[in-house]
């Protein structure tokens, strides 16, 4: 792992200081099973319930599973319970352990090791699926990333890929009008890159890792060499809506989260 960009040593800082997910709960310590029972519920029940559903969990049993990115190994964990014979790749040595030492609490097999996302260490056409969850748009080499994605992916393989959505309302409001404009962030000489590498990920510290966003047509575009494509917007929670939230309802909110949500995700076939 000698000779990493500036970018990724700031990425590997980010999570290896703060691991994705960890801040959601505060009461239970980290590497307990009611710690990673909590990470879980959360997710899954309160910040994104829609993700057991768009990932299909359990839709994979019997196939080769890679996860670039693998954070503190919930969702692989959850490919691992349905059935997928999962490995989990991440730049971060910490996220590395974490995962292989809640797999083997849980019972659950996998392989796991620390790997750069842009450079894979396996075979041309050593996976049935490729996940990645808000990982790649940290990466410099995002395309190269996904190149990397199409390379390990066996013929008629399936890609699920997160990267955070360009014509979100976090985006726009929170970043630009928010931070940018009325923040005085702008004026201050800070571009927009900048102020989302401060702001986007939970820190207790300084390493302001890379942050990219991207609209549906330049996804479809990075996911050009693959024969289907498709591409849907989720996640959005009610108190984002500040103000408006006492007047929308669920329905209305269902609808807005599918068009201005904070994550792009696709699902492609090789």
């Amino acid at each position: 792992m000698a000779g990493l960009v500036e970018e990724k040593l700031r990425a590997r800082e980010q999570w290896g200081q703060d691991p994705c997910g960890a801040e959601y709960d505060r009461e239970h310590e980290l590497g307990t099973r009611e710690f990673f029972d909590e990470v879980e519920r959360y997710r899954y029940q309160e910040y994104a319930p829609w993700m057991p559903r768009l990932m299909e969990f359990e839709k994979f049993r019997g196939a080769r599973l890679l996860e670039i990115g693998c954070g503190m190994g919930t969702d692989l964990l959850q490919f691992a319970r349905g059935g997928a014979r999962c490995t989990g790749v991440d730049l971060t040595p910490r996220s590395v352990e974490i995962t292989r030492h809640r797999f083997r609490l849980y019972g659950a097999e996998g392989n796991f090791m620390i790997s750069d996302g842009e450079r894979l260490p396996f075979q041309s056409e050593s996976f049935d699926v490729v996940y990645s969850n808000g990982v790649l748009h940290h990466t410099p080499d995002t395309a190269g990333s996904i190149r990397e994605v199409h390379r390990v992916l066996r013929p008629g393989g399936a890609a699920k890929v997160m990267l955070y959505h360009r014509n979100s309302l976090n985006y726009w409001v929170e970043i630009i009008l928010r931070r940018g404009v009325l923040g005085l962030e702008f004026l201050r000489g800070r571009s927009t890159e900048e102020i989302m590498s401060r702001v986007i990920e939970f820190s207790d510290h300084d390493a302001r890792p890379l942050v990219k966003v991207y609209s549906r047509k330049q996804v479809r575009e990075l996911f050009g060499m693959f024969k289907d494509v498709r591409v849907d917007v989720e996640q959005l929670m009610r108190d984002e809506l500040r103000f408006m939230s006492p007047v929308v309802s669920e329905s209305v909110l269902d609808k807005l989260r599918k068009k201005i949500g904070w994550n792009v995700i696709v699902t492609a076939k090789k």
